[in-house]
């Protein structure tokens, strides 16, 4: 009976003892915490703080910059009129048995978002792609974020690379430009924001990444549009899908370090931009002379390799094909059969082939050109003039 006795006081004290500890973790919840906490190491406690300040860091940078920079990026839109033949309209007589009229093609006014843009002046100079604005019959508008319409007056074309330069009439407007970054510092790994209406559809799309590679050449374009190799872009994993096009890319500061140009087809998470630089040093000459201006050497040239180089007692460099008619090439004496081996002292390879070098020269500069002829060297002094 005792021992039935002192059973029952102490299965009635230990519930009395659960009671209490479950009524402190449900009236005081960070007691589960401070117990479980007993479990984690300072140094576990300290990575877990390091993780959560870096999510919640990385969230407000892109807040940030899409808050500030958002209104600069523009929607690129397209109008015109095309001709169409509705298939299922009228009787389909192959035969001839019937005396029906030939279908007529009807004219229809097509308005749609095809590409993105950004604000690099207060008055409406806008950047986007070459390839967005392509079709020189269309007229064109931009959208700003808060869905102001704009019609496009002028539109400049960079012969040799893929971009343009739209001019809008804003009025008394002032719209907001963005900030121009430097794009030759740029490391892999390092973090970037995309803008832009993606898929011609979802504007304002915002997307991050990082940059994937630096330097890469591609080949852009598509067999219904042309192709056009551009030399030094950026490759990101940043998510960048047609409408994309022109759009910026930024650096978590909100400058401007890219202009996304092309997606690679059948792959993910591999988008490319032209470097910032490019844009700047376009800008400048558009500033400058109302025009773009390249300079132009008038050779065509195809690359000899150490290896051609060696087995035909050649040397490497750049051989001339062409030259061209009333060119600086031809005016000062280059033939074809030459090899240019050097500009300006620089040595021409496959890596850094003659074209890259003339693309980083100005027009007006004095080339000191080093050519093969006739198993010797010699040095032919250049004027560049602007390519027309």
């Amino acid at each position: 009976m005792k021992n039935v006795t002192r059973f029952l006081i102490g299965f009635l004290f230990g519930i009395f003892v659960f009671s209490l500890i479950l009524a402190g973790a449900v009236s005081d919840r960070i007691y589960n915490f401070e117990f479980l906490d007993r479990f984690i190491s300072p140094e576990a406690r300290i990575g877990q703080s390091i993780i959560s300040r870096k999510i919640l860091t990385e969230e407000s940078v892109v807040v940030d910059v899409v808050e500030k920079y958002g209104p600069s990026v523009v929607t690129i839109g397209i109008k015109k009129t095309e001709k169409v033949i509705d298939p299922f309209e009228g009787f389909f007589d192959p035969f001839g048995f019937f005396d029906i009229p030939r279908q007529q093609a009807q004219e229809r006014e097509v308005e749609q978002d095809i590409g993105s843009g950004f604000v690099v002046s207060e008055d409406g100079m806008i950047v986007t792609n070459k390839h967005v604005v392509s079709d020189t019959s269309a007229s064109y508008r931009i959208f700003t974020k808060d869905n102001k319409l704009y019609e496009v007056e002028k539109i400049y074309r960079d012969p040799t690379n893929d971009l343009a330069i739209l001019k809008v009439n804003v009025g008394n407007d002032k719209l907001q430009p963005v900030e121009l970054g430097d794009s030759s510092g740029l490391k892999v790994g390092q973090f970037v924001i995309a803008i832009g209406t993606a898929l011609g559809e979802f504007r304002n799309t915002v997307t991050t990444g990082v940059i994937s590679g630096l330097g890469r050449g591609i080949m852009a374009g598509s067999p219904f549009q042309g192709t056009e190799n551009l030399e030094d872009v950026i490759q990101t994993d940043a998510a960048i899908n047609p409408g994309n096009s022109g759009g910026p890319l930024l650096n978590s500061l909100g400058q401007v370090i890219g202009v996304n140009v092309a997606v690679a087809s059948g792959a993910q998470n591999i988008g490319f931009a032209l470097p910032i630089n490019t844009v700047k040093e376009t800008l400048n000459n558009f500033n400058a002379t109302g025009q773009f201006s390249r300079p132009y050497l008038g050779v065509r040239f195809r690359m000899i390799d150490q290896k051609e180089a060696v087995a035909k007692d050649w040397v490497q460099g750049a051989g001339i094909v062409e030259v061209i008619a009333q060119s600086p090439a031809e005016k000062n004496g280059i033939l074809p059969g030459d090899i240019i081996t050097k500009i300006d002292g620089e040595k021409i390879s496959s890596e850094n082939d003659l074209a890259k070098i003339i693309a980083k020269k100005k027009v007006g500069d004095q080339l000191k050109v080093t050519v093969w002829r006739e198993n010797k060297e010699q040095t032919i002094n250049v004027l560049l003039e602007e390519a027309k």
